[in-house]
């Protein structure tokens, strides 16, 4: 289970952005990741709950947002966006090439705002 990992990671960014801002109760965070993120998001709210406990992010609720993959054909150059059965063997719609596309988007994982008071 990866996500507890990246839960501490992003529990990290989040504590350090609230003492910057002197904020000392979190209300809400949204997380945004890309469908080839592999992001399980009831394992992350398990993760994150978990590791709120008895900190000033207890009750904090997280929202989390897919973004799903978008890729630029190798051979025709058009962008498209695969299904999730084709996520890893992914034919171009219009030219049929299956392998060597640019990933546009799918792979990232950020803070997209954090609500504290």
């Amino acid at each position: 289970m990866h996500e507890l990992s990246i839960a501490e990671s992003l529990l990290k960014i989040i504590k350090e952005e609230m003492e910057k801002h002197g904020v000392s109760r979190l209300i809400r965070v949204k997380i945004v990741c890309g469908q080839m993120s592999a992001i399980v998001p009831d394992a992350l709210d398990m993760a994150f709950e978990v590791l709120t406990v008895g900190t000033p992010q207890e009750g904090a609720h997280i929202e989390l947002e897919e973004l799903p993959v978008r890729v630029r054909c190798r051979e025709c150059g058009r962008e498209f966006c695969p299904s999730r059965e084709e996520i890893y063997l992914m034919p171009c719609p219009h030219c049929d090439t299956e392998l060597g596309h640019t990933m546009l988007s799918g792979k990232e994982l950020y803070i997209e705002h954090i609500e504290a008071e």
